[in-house]
């Protein structure tokens, strides 16, 4: 249920990983793993998506191909430091991850730069940013999504599908690049993790046609009340 909620949420606002991450850690996965594996599932639910947005994507392979090379080193260098991360450390590092993913979320709105006008390619300090991002996302990941549109706003492109489908496409490149340690390392529960692939992607299918018809903002609320809940069990626990 948590991974067909997170793919609804995901299709609309994104932070799916505020249910799917913390469910597996409720049921007894591993921090690590859980990490891991939760990733596994997110980036086979993404490439399904991504494949709708070929469209928008094509005019701009030039500005993507930079920032996907960006990504994927940063991608190997966070899924690298995941590993290296003693496990009690990690599990003290979850609710301030999930807080700060929360709180980016909440602030999305104002990170956008709407003054730019006619699309170019990325800057040298968006690049740099790409990179952080990626970092974190092959470390953690949950809102990765809200940064890299926060980046690509920069970018002067015509409207949000485009923004969407470059989203996607970066992030198909950070979960898988940062599949390739996780499975070296075998830790990935891969049984749950295909399950939840499945679901993931009903989710956003579903997810889509429903939450078409709800206003934006109560998305928004529902996915900050989450993200909030979390933390603070979290932090409690």
């Amino acid at each position: 249920m948590a991974a067909l909620a997170g793919g609804a949420i995901n299709s609309v606002a994104g932070g799916g990983s505020f249910l799917t991450f913390p469910a597996l850690v409720l049921t007894g996965v591993a921090p690590i793993p859980a990490n891991a594996t939760n990733n596994t599932a997110m980036w086979l639910g993404v490439v399904a998506s991504a494949r709708g947005y070929r469209e928008e994507v094509r005019g701009y392979r030039r500005m993507l191909v930079p920032a996907l090379i960006v990504s994927s080193v940063g991608a190997l260098a966070g899924a690298i430091l995941l590993l290296k991360t003693p496990p009690a450390i990690f599990v003290r590092m979850i609710p301030w991850l999930l807080l700060f993913a929360t709180v980016v979320f909440a602030i999305s709105p104002w990170l956008t730069n709407k003054s730019v006008s006619g699309a170019r390619a990325h800057t040298p300090w968006q690049l740099a940013a790409q990179f952080a991002v990626a970092v974190y996302g092959g470390y953690f990941g949950a809102g990765i999504g809200i940064l890299m549109l926060a980046i690509l706003s920069f970018s002067g492109l015509p409207n949000l599908n485009v923004m969407n489908g470059l989203k996607t496409v970066l992030s198909v490149a950070i979960n898988g690049v940062a599949l390739v340690p996780f499975i070296i390392a075998g830790i990935i529960v891969w049984q749950v993790a295909l399950v939840m692939a499945i679901f993931t992607m009903l989710g956003g299918y579903f997810g889509a046609r429903f939450f078409r018809q709800v206003p934006s903002s109560i998305t928004r609320i529902v996915v900050l009340c989450i993200g909030v809940g979390m933390s603070a069990y979290f932090f409690v626990r």
